[in-house]
């Protein structure tokens, strides 16, 4: 992402077009301007707030460490020292999801086929325009459940009957993958909220999966750090033991990765307090039998059953 200081500082956001990017009211953006002389915004002829792309950038960055626990008087303290220092901070990408989507021309099903055939093609820019109009369309939810994950399940299939190369499955897991990662950093890190620790099993390389669920858990307000595939148990619980999450997610989508779990309830009870474990992906969906990890909470066969999971586990009273 580009610093804040290269992005443009023409004028052309209201004000309520700014506090919809933000999610900051319009009372205080002016009481912000009033009291601590953060922003200066043009004027037009009718006298209305002005900002441009850099002011936006500026009040994300501040929102962020706000969020993290900061008061607004020592935020705009240290945006003010780093850009004295000529050390802007890098721009926060705004989350590209529709607050409120609108109805769809067409089902997810077709967009997840469009999806599904530009990636074949490698057509990024093909993609970048089906991902443009999804995004302003579908619920978050609806995008990882029923448009990125059927695309990837057909590109997988389509590799695995020989349809398809190697690389090609490897371009799109990739970008996905980078859009993904983009998403979840748009989201902010919230003190106080729920704790996750979120990744795949050992020996698992397939992480699509746990980082969409990781996308959604932030979205929802929860702290998630997102670990990435193949996590050792021994070091995950380790540093679970100094971090005390409330809830550590794994999924595994084979027999390998699965049995490889089967150590981790054991390994957090020596904790306190023990944090609750919770585990999906194709292992589990396939064969119920194996849904009997002691200790553990199986999260369901797709993402909303997950999210619905997850809130109900951590909405308990601390164990």
């Amino acid at each position: 992402m580009p610093s804040i200081a290269e992005l443009p500082d023409d004028p052309k956001y209201t004000i309520k077009a700014v506090s919809s990017q933000t999610g900051i009211r319009p009372v205080t953006l002016r009481a912000w301007e009033r009291r601590h002389d953060l922003l200066s915004p043009h004027r037009s002829d009718n006298r209305y707030r002005l900002y441009s792309e850099r002011d936006v950038a500026i009040l994300r960055w501040i929102k962020q460490r706000l969020d993290n626990g900061i008061s607004i008087s020592s935020a705009v303290a240290e945006l003010r020292q780093l850009a004295r220092n000529g050390a802007w901070p890098e721009a926060i990408p705004n989350s590209p999801i529709a607050s409120e989507p609108r109805q769809p021309a067409q089902p997810a099903e077709f967009y997840a086929r469009q999806l599904y055939q530009a990636l074949i093609r490698h057509a990024e820019a093909r993609a970048e325009e089906i991902l443009s109009e999804v995004q302003q369309n579908f619920s978050l939810l609806d995008i990882c459940q029923n448009i990125f994950t059927p695309a990837l399940v057909e590109i997988g299939e389509a590799w695995y009957r020989g349809d398809v190369s190697v690389t090609t499955e490897h371009f799109a897991s990739a970008y996905l993958r980078g859009k993904l990662l983009a998403l979840f950093q748009a989201y902010p890190t919230r003190r106080g909220a729920g704790y996750i620790l979120i990744g795949a099993a050992p020996t698992e390389q397939h992480e699509i999966g746990s980082l969409m669920m990781a996308v959604l858990l932030r979205s929802q307000g929860y702290r998630v750090e997102y670990l990435g595939p193949d996590i050792p148990l021994e070091d995950l619980a380790d540093y679970a033991s100094y971090e005390h999450p409330n809830m550590v997610i794994l999924s595994a989508s084979s027999e390998e990765s699965q049995r490889a779990l089967l150590p981790l309830p054991k390994l957090f009870s020596r904790q306190r307090p023990v944090p609750l474990f919770g585990y999906a992906g194709r292992a589990f969906d396939a064969k119920p039998e194996t849904r009997n990890l002691s200790g553990g909470y199986y999260l369901g066969a797709n993402f909303e059953q997950g999210l619905k999971t997850v809130q109900t586990l951590l909405s308990k009273p601390a164990r």
